[in-house]
């Protein structure tokens, strides 16, 4: 990941996917460090480093240590990758830093006295017993939508939805779709999936399985009586008839602009496609985590962007910085079944593709994927400049339109020059022509005014 870069290994703030430890840890106390991050998406543990700086060289019992630590602590045993590089101390002496590079795991990995860790933004935190049951259906290792939903009977099943979707499949009788489908235990109980699907009233079971539209009148979500909430609805029942629903309304919602469609006629469309924001939806609800009773799907509009956030963490070994490489995954493959032949939703890799795809059709920027407890999709209406555009701006104005991009507010000019590591008159220049190029919007009550600000211009307000 560093490639050797003593100064960055050193130097860089410790995040998601870089740990830095002095040679003093103790084997079980890096063990929790490499279980953490084979739990989460993989990353680099830096030992030899203290303050920002290389500590010079270990004893052989600390090397021991250290090359032992994941046999001697970890269940399974954690696959690190250790390599060592040769430098000095600030005073000159020699020094070694031990670049242990860890893989994300498609398993759950634990301290063999059962506690486990997950790495968590620039922390690693220990996992309650509910969270390690989580983690495991994150990662396919059991599958939640399959196990009895709690307390539910048979009666609670609409067996008018299940002969519409026998009809769907070409089952003779329901019987046949309940036994086709699994939805029914061995005790003849229904499951998650069958609950969510086709139940009467999936809300007595799941509380926060519902989808939460909301428009806001702000870039930003502010506090108190400033709070420019326009629009708050939530929707609930079957599955489909959340997405139905909740998409009729979002389609009211969102302004439209004239595009030429796919039959050569101009036909007013939503500034974000349909297509992207609609797979964003149904991604979220199919691909969830309803074991996680805490917290909906929510469905964000702000002038400049939607957001999509659902619960739990990515599925399997999917990686929110790559989200092009997402192999094909559901958490829920029953409910990904049943969705898919009801012609609502994808696996996940491929529905992915489909909204960078739309995406680049239209001119706007890719979708960004990010995650903490939640995955959130953040859907910009921001144009991307192609290479002709971009021929006819000065030098760093895609730079610059990234910075102004990556914050959630305006940006004066020189906080912008200050991200995009510029001059400020360099900066000023770029955002001149990126603004006669109508791709930003600037806000002034005079040609001199201090208080300034630059924004990406927000087609959806």
């Amino acid at each position: 990941m560093f490639n050797g870069d003593i100064q960055a290994l050193c130097e860089t703030g410790e995040s998601q996917w870089l740990e830095r430890k002095s040679f003093r840890i103790k084997g079980k106390d890096l063990a929790k460090a490499f279980v953490a991050m084979a739990n989460a998406e993989g990353g680099v543990v830096a030992v030899g480093v203290s303050n920002r700086q290389p500590e010079g060289l270990p004893t052989i019992a600390q090397e021991n240590e250290i090359r032992q630590a994941t046999f001697d602590f970890c269940d399974p045993t954690v696959p690190a990758r250790i390599n060592v590089i040769e430098t000095t101390t600030p005073d000159g002496k020699p020094a070694q830093i031990f670049v242990c590079e860890i893989e994300a795991s498609d398993r759950v990995h634990s301290l063999k006295n059962g506690e486990c860790f997950l790495r968590v933004g620039d922390e690693t935190k220990q996992l309650r017993t509910d969270q390690i049951l989580e983690l495991r259906y994150s990662k396919g290792e059991q599958q939640f939508d399959v196990t009895p939903a709690p307390t539910a009977e048979r009666d609670d099943l609409d067996d008018k939805k299940l002969a519409a979707f026998a009809t769907v499949i070409g089952a003779s009788s329901v019987d046949s779709v309940l036994n086709a489908r699994s939805l029914l235990t061995r005790e003849g109980k229904p499951t998650v999936a069958a609950i969510l699907c086709f139940g009467k009233n999936p809300q007595r079971y799941f509380l926060n399985a519902y989808i939460r539209v909301l428009r806001w009148g702000d870039s930003d979500r502010l506090p108190g009586v400033s709070q420019q909430l326009l629009f708050d609805e939530r929707f609930e029942g079957t599955l489909e008839e959340q997405v139905a629903d909740a998409a009729a309304r979002i389609d009211e919602l969102l302004p439209k602009v004239k595009r030429l469609s796919a039959n050569g006629n101009f036909e007013w469309q939503s500034v974000i496609p349909r297509d992207v924001w609609l797979e964003g939806l149904v991604n979220a609800v199919v691909h969830r985590s309803y074991s996680m009773i805490g917290d909906h799907i929510r469905f964000e509009i702000y002038p400049d962007r939607i957001e999509v956030s659902s619960p739990g963490r990515f599925p399997g070994l999917a990686d929110p910085r790559k989200p092009l490489s997402i192999a094909r995954f559901a958490r829920n493959p029953s409910i990904a079944r049943i969705a898919a032949e009801l012609r609502i939703g994808q696996e996940l890799g491929e529905g992915i593709k489909r909204m960078f795809f739309e995406m680049h059709q239209v001119g706007l920027a890719e979708p960004v994927y990010s995650q903490n407890g939640n995955v959130i999709l953040t859907l910009r209406a921001q144009r991307r400049i192609n290479d002709a555009m971009l021929a006819e701006l000065p030098t760093n104005a895609d730079t610059v339109l990234a910075a102004l991009g990556s914050s959630q507010q305006p940006l004066g000019t020189s906080e912008v020059a200050a991200i995009a590591k510029l001059s400020v008159p360099t900066a000023r220049r770029v955002l001149a022509a990126l603004r006669d190029k109508g791709l930003i919007a600037w806000e002034g009550k005079s040609p001199k005014d201090p208080r300034a600000v630059w924004r990406i211009k927000p087609p959806l307000k």
